[in-house]
């Protein structure tokens, strides 16, 4: 069964606290060459059948709609992962 895989970050005009405390701890733990850590959110969909057209518009709707706060967040992308082959298409 195919996977479909949504990424939403926050806007990078954002100020983003969670990852700011990972970048601090991070520095604290003595890495030096990490600058910045961004923190976003992962949704996997697990789809019975193929995946289409019609079934990707339907996520990009899920996507700006629930998953995603567009005032503050961007979907940065929808990618689809077909574990019979175990390759990953870039939908949006």
């Amino acid at each position: 069964m195919p996977t479909i895989v949504v990424e939403v970050m926050p806007k990078a005009v954002l100020l983003d606290p969670q990852g700011k405390a990972v970048t601090g701890a991070l520095h604290r733990l003595g890495n030096t060459t990490i600058s910045e850590v961004r923190i976003g959110k992962r949704f996997e969909l697990t789809v019975e059948g193929p995946v289409d057209e019609t079934l990707l518009a339907e996520v990009r709707a899920y996507a700006d709609d629930m998953f995603s706060n567009s005032v503050i967040e961007d979907v940065v992308s929808i990618t689809v992962l077909d574990p019979s082959t175990g390759s990953a298409t870039e939908a949006a």
